[in-house]
Formats: C-alpha cells, structure tokens, sequence
C-alpha cells in the first residue's frame, strides 16, 4: 500500500484540480473559436468573400476580399447595451448555410427605375457566458456586402444601444474623399449638421477630419484598382444615424453614434430597441472598380419593401428662392413661376418660405387652383423646428406632433397642395429619425409627395417611402450664391458627388442656373456644366434653380432638352470620370438616352464618345456643348458611327449633354 494521503489535503487537491478545470472550462470557447474559423461567404460570381472570424479577445471580426486581395483587414464587430457587452468574450455558436436572396423591385425616383438584387446570405452566431445571443447577417452581392445584426430575443440590458463595435480597416496607402461632420448647433440658425460641407478630395487615410467630428457617410476610397463606397440603410423607429470616427491608425474607421444635441428637445439620441425579434441598419460596403461602385444600387437593393401604399410622384419643379430669396416668395412671382413651370411642361411649382406671411392660406388656395388650370402642383415650404434650431422662416412649429401635423395636412389636402419640403431639421439623433418616419407616415395617407432639406441622409427610405421623392443632404447650388469661395469650388465638388453623395440616394442639390447667379458672386463653372447637372444629378423631384428671365436668355435648344428630360430615368450607366476632376454618365428614360459630362479640371480634358459604349449601332442626336450661342452654347447635329468614335474637348468648368434620338 502506498503512502496514506490526509483527508483535508485530498480535499484541498481536489478543490484545486476542480478550480483549474473551472478556469480551463471558461478559457475554452476561446480557445476553440481561436483554432476554428467561423466561415465565409462570396458573392454569386464568386469575386467577392467575406470571412467571418473570432480573435483572443473572442471578438467577432470580418474580413473584405476581392479577387483574393484584401480590400477590408480583419475589423471587430459586435453592439455594446448599458447592461450587456455584445463585442468581446463571445463564443462561436455556428452559422447557417448559405441561402440565395432575389429581389426585384420597381423605383420612380432613383437612376434605375427596375432592379434585380441577387445576393448570397449568411448568418453567423455568437454567444456570451450569459448565454445571449448575437447574430451577425451578411448578404454579398456582386457590387458590394452589408451587414447587420440581429437579435432574436431580447437581450438584458440592451434596451438602449451606447456603442456599435464594428470597424473598418482600410489599406493604409489609400486614398478617401470624405465630408467631414459639423459641429451639432452651429452655423446659421444653428442648423448643423445638415451633410452640407465641401468633400476633401484624395486625401491619404488617416487624414483627421478637420471639424473634430467625424465623417458623413457615404465615403469613397480608393485602394490601387479597388474602389470601396461605405453608408447605411434601412433606418427604422429607434435608430439612429451613424457616422465614421477615425481610428487609431491610418485606414481605420470607427462607426460612431450622434451626439447628444442631435435629438429632439428631451427625447434620446442613442438607439433604442422598441421590441425584439430586432435588427440593426445595414453597414453597406459597395467595392469593385469605379464603374462598378457608381452603377451600385445597394442603398435602395437593401432597404425595407414599401411600408405604405402611398404613390410615388416624380416630376420637374419650378423654385424662386435660390436666385431670388425670400422676398420674392409673394403671390404675383409665384404665379409668374407657375406659368414657367407650364411653359417648360414642368409638373411642380415650390412656393418657399414665409408664404404663410406674405401669400397667406386664402390667396395660397387661390394659386393653387391657378396652377391647377395650368397643370401645375403647388409644393409648399415648412421649417420642422420647434426649438433646435433659430432659423426665422416659416410657417414653423406645425409639424411637431400627429395631432397638430393632422390639422395641418387636412387644410393643405383641402386647398389641393401636392406635397411638402420640410427644412432645417437637427442631426441624426434616435429621436430625430424617428421624427422624419413619423412625417413620412402621416402624409402618406394624403398622398403628399416630400422633401427634406437641412436634413440628414435619405439611407434607402424612398424606396420603403415611395412618397419620399429626394432630400437634400448635400452642399447644393445655394452655396455657390453666398459668397465666391463657394462658387469657386463648385466644379470640383459638383464633380465628385455622382461618385459620393448621388451614388445610392435622390439629391436635391437644386442644379441648373445658366445665365447669372446675383450681382454679388460670379459663376466659376460654365453654362454647359450646369446643363449637364440637369441629367448627371438624380432627384425625384429635380428643382431648378433658373429663373423664367434666365431661361429666356438661353437658346431654344437648351429650353427644348430641360423640357424634354423624363421624369423617372429607366437605367443608368458610368462611362467615365474620376471623383472630383470629370464625370460621364448615360441615363435613359422616356424612351430617349441622354449622355452628359462636366470637366472640373484643372486645365481642358478630352473625352471620348464611342457608339459601342453607347448601346452600339450609328448613333444620332443633338450634341449640346459651350460656344458662340447666348449665354454660351453650342449645337451640333452628331453621328456616331461603330468604328468612329468621337474626341469631345471640355474646357475647364466646362461640360455637355448629348441626346440620343
């Protein structure tokens, strides 16, 4: 027999072996999850794979290749609650198969008006020691993959989300154009931010935003032969809008959540998850080459189907205010601007600000019917604010509840009024978004066609919203008219946002003043560029920022292309450009194609018209560029045949529209 061992040193013995299982036990699922990749999923023809993973830290973490290289390193994901963290100390709980997604869908106020999104879809699964649950979804399509998580049970402690652990890394040699965050309640009004600053343009990464507050999506990369387009979608009731932090090292972004002075006055700015089975925006990552990203309608392919019956209404517009301002919004101009709109076979006319004082709802109910024998719509102007922002104009304050919004819209629907810009709303606060759905679903019943300016990004709602025809979003023509620097800069920026901005979302950029801008600021850019924004920027509802004395001074065949151009555009395709310097793009509709391009510069630029990429075959049409016609036109009868392509001169700032017959 051996040694007899003490019956309180076995027991001791015991409690040791039993602890160092225990810690062995709990090190195990990282063990496991370290030696075991989670998987992948490709696209469905195969040149874009996602990779799924989990680091020591049981992080979850991604990873982008295309054609083998690597466009995205290995970035965490994972949502962090006030009583739950969802990003670290996870375990691997498997994935499902990978399951084809096919959806066709029909859109009026995008670039394309019939899509067909086909995706390969894969859900990953994670659990922490507790037992809940992350699901981490991937669809990868062959223009891009998303992502988003999804809960299917509640999760303690997650009721508001703080902070969404997923990042982007980026290469370190490339390059960005990025729009930097305002400072939430500043500039004038203290309306920002309202996605209204100048692009910088091929900036190396890690370029720290010079505002201090991050960047705006969408933003644009550039990575050797690889292009890369990051935004978000499908915001619902309890979202927020996110944007982009810079990281810790060169190339990685961060996404982050609003500021606290983003929301309505005593309402959160952080996400809230009203009821479970929950999902989360989609994180959108459009890759390929530059053609590729530019034709991507991910925004809208990922977006919730319609919520609503509400019908969708495209059109042209009539608008006064940007070269004439506020006061001119009174009966007699806004009637000229009616018959302007008729004249051109415009369907709308946007009456502007502080018609509410200086028209009046009888002598507004008089136009309306004014416009009606002329087959016109009247458009009206709202400032959404209660107490977030100091902009003066209105009619304000209406808009701020169901019950006022309803007593409103039942004496607009009276008069005949056909829908609503709404303007100078307050970031991207939970709260605030959910302001916008609450407008969008009250005024579908009414069949309001709407607008919103001094706003956010549109994510894909016009296609959950058919009634939402464009939003604004954007640094537009107004700017160019405040002051000179502005106008300076206009080409450059006017040519980057085809590839930035314009890419998934109607813009309301308000394009298009050919013979003057005010007294006080000259136009850099030339009367052929302004033309060509007419085609190459896409908005539901495209205002046009020319006066009917402007219009009168250009020749008949420019009043005859902005008289003709469609309302709703059938497809769409990049030939050329390089964000910031040109822009080339062709667009179809109403049984016509349409060719238009804009050279920023520096310096002429050559562009060449091939009939092959046109559609192939002898081409003909009206080519419209700068020259010798008041204020600065040309016109040329063109034939384009196969094997005769056409060099096409574009001075600086300069551009044209060729129409197809």
């Amino acid at each position: 027999m051996g040694e007899r061992v003490p019956r309180r040193r076995l027991e001791a013995r015991a409690l040791r072996v039993l602890a160092a299982l225990a810690l062995l036990g709990a090190c195990l699922p990282l063990i496991a999850a370290d030696a075991v990749a989670p998987g992948d999923v490709a696209s469905p023809d195969g040149r874009l794979r996602v990779e799924m993973s989990l680091d020591a830290e049981g992080r979850p973490t991604w990873r982008l290749l295309r054609q083998g290289r690597e466009v995205v390193a290995p970035s965490p994901l994972g949502m962090v609650g006030e009583g739950v963290d969802l990003s670290r100390a996870l375990a691997f709980a498997g994935a499902d198969a990978v399951e084809p997604v096919a959806d066709d869908y029909e859109l009026l106020s995008g670039k394309r008006r019939h899509n067909a999104y086909r995706a390969n879809r894969r859900v990953f699964r994670w659990r922490d020691a507790q037992g809940n649950e992350l699901v981490v979804a991937w669809q990868v399509s062959n223009d891009g993959a998303a992502f988003r998580y999804e809960l299917e049970r509640e999760v303690p402690g997650l009721r508001t989300w703080t902070r969404d652990a997923a990042t982007f890394r980026l290469p370190s040699t490339a390059h960005a154009w990025l729009q930097p965050l305002a400072e939430p309640k500043t500039g004038w009004g203290r309306t920002n931010p309202s996605y209204e600053e100048d692009y910088l343009q091929d900036v190396p990464v890690g370029t720290p935003s010079p505002m201090g507050h991050g960047w705006v999506f969408p933003a644009l990369f550039r990575s050797g032969e690889d292009w890369i387009l990051l935004s978000e979608g499908s915001l619902r009731r309890g979202d927020a809008g996110s944007r982009l932090d810079d990281g810790a090292r060169p190339g990685e972004y961060v996404l982050a959540f609003p500021d606290e002075r983003e929301a309505l006055p005593g309402k959160p700015a952080l996400p809230w998850i009203e009821s479970f089975p929950w999902r989360s925006p989609w994180r959108i990552v459009a890759v390929g080459d530059l053609a590729t990203v530019a034709d991507s309608t991910l925004g809208t392919d990922l977006a919730d189907p319609p919520a609503v019956a509400a019908p969708s209404v495209p059109g042209k517009a009539s608008w006064s205010w940007p070269l004439l301002g506020d006061d001119h919004t009174v009966f007699e101009v806004q009637r000229q601007f009616v018959d302007y709109a008729a004249r051109m076979g415009w369907r709308y006319t946007l009456v502007d600000g502080l018609w509410d004082t200086q028209i009046g709802e009888d002598k507004l109910a008089e136009l309306v019917e004014y416009a009606r024998g002329k087959g016109v719509s009247i458009l009206v102007w709202y400032n959404s604010a209660g107490d977030w922002n100091e902009a003066p104009q209105t009619p304000r304050s209406r808009l701020l509840d169901h019950a006022s919004r309803m007593r409103e819209f039942d004496r607009l629907k009276a008069m005949g009024v056909a829908g609503l810009k709404v303007d100078f709303f307050g970031g991207d606060g939970a709260s605030m978004i959910a302001y916008y759905l609450d407008l969008l679903a009250d005024a579908a019943p009414y069949g309001f066609q709407m607008n919103f300016h001094g706003s956010t990004l549109p994510r894909g709602w016009q296609r959950t919203w058919p009634h939402l025809q464009t939003m604004e979003a954007v640094r537009g023509l107004e700017f160019a008219t405040f002051e000179q620097a502005n106008a300076d800069r206009m080409a450059v920026h006017a040519a980057t946002l085809p590839f930035t901005r314009n890419v998934f979302d109607p813009m309301d950029f308000t394009p298009v003043a050919m013979a003057k801008l005010n007294d006080r600021v000259q136009r850099r850019t030339s009367p052929a560029f302004e033309l060509a924004q007419s085609v190459l920027f896409v908005s539901g509802i495209q205002h046009y920022a020319e006066t009917p004395e402007g219009m009168a001074q250009v020749p008949d065949y420019v009043r005859g292309v902005l008289a003709g151009l469609p309302e709703v555009w059938d497809d769409s395709r990049f030939l050329d450009g390089y964000p910031g310097k040109y822009a080339v793009f062709m667009r179809e509709g109403g049984g016509r194609r349409y060719v238009a391009g804009i050279n920023a510069g520096p310096g002429p630029r050559t562009i060449t018209l091939d009939a092959q990429a046109l559609g192939g075959g002898t081409l003909r049409g009206a080519l419209v560029t700068d020259g010798g016609d008041a204020p600065g036109f040309a016109l040329r009868q063109l034939e384009l045949a196969p094997d005769a392509p056409l060099d096409l001169e574009l001075p600086e700032a300069g551009g044209f529209v060729l129409q197809l017959d």
